[in-house]
C-alpha cells in the first residue's frame, strides 16, 4: 500500500511522514464509517441494526447500564441522535430502560438477552475479518502495531479541545 510505504520516508518528524499517516488514518475511518462495509458484516452477522445502535450496544455491555447522557458521552454521539437510537433498540427489544437506584427521575439504559445476543454476533463478525487480515502479520509486527495504535489513541484523547473552545475561538 502506498499509503505505508510513505510513512517510512523522509524521517521521523518530516512533513511527508505526517501526511502519509494522516491520509492513512482518512482512508481508514472512511472504511471504519463505510455503511456498504457495516451492511456486509451485518448481513454475515443476521443483524438488522444500524452502526450507531452497535456502538451502542457494545458500550453498554462494556459499561453496564448507563444513563443516557453518559450513553451519549461515552460515545461522541448526539444526545437527540442517542435518544433515537435507544428508542429504537427498546422497540426492538435490544435494551430496556429502567429507573436508578440512586434516583428515580434518571433511566438507565441496559441490555436484552436479544441486545447482547445480535452484539455478540456482530463482534465475532468483525473479530473474525480483524484475524483474517492480520494473519499475513507476524506476531512481532502485531504486537507493534497494537502498542502503538494504543498510543495514537491516548496521545489524540489526550489533545481533544473541549467544544466549548473550539465554539469560544470561532467568535
Amino acid at each position: 500500500m502506498d499509503v505505508v510505504k510513505d510513512c517510512y520516508h523522509g524521517g521521523v518528524n518530516s512533513t511527508e511522514n505526517v501526511e502519509a499517516i494522516q491520509r492513512a488514518l482518512e482512508a481508514l475511518l472512511r472504511r471504519h464509517a463505510s455503511r456498504r462495509v457495516y451492511a456486509g458484516q451485518a448481513a454475515a452477522a443476521g443483524a438488522t441494526i444500524s452502526q450507531p445502535a452497535y456502538v451502542l450496544l457494545r458500550r453498554i455491555e462494556k459499561q453496564g447500564p448507563l444513563p443516557m447522557g453518559e450513553l451519549a458521552r461515552m460515545t461522541n454521539m448526539d444526545p437527540g441522535a442517542t435518544a433515537r437510537q435507544v428508542g429504537q433498540l427498546e422497540r426492538d427489544g435490544y435494551v430496556r430502560r429502567s429507573p436508578s437506584p440512586d434516583d428515580g427521575r434518571v433511566s438507565l439504559v441496559s441490555l436484552t438477552p436479544r441486545g447482547d445476543s445480535v452484539r455478540r454476533r456482530l463482534n465475532d463478525v468483525m473479530d473474525r475479518r480483524m484475524s483474517e487480515m492480520l494473519d499475513r502479520w507476524s506476531d512481532e509486527d502485531r504486537e507493534t502495531f497494537a502498542t502503538l495504535l494504543q498510543r495514537f489513541v491516548e496521545e489524540m484523547a489526550q489533545g481533544e479541545i473541549p467544544a466549548a473552545e473550539v465554539e469560544d475561538s470561532a467568535v
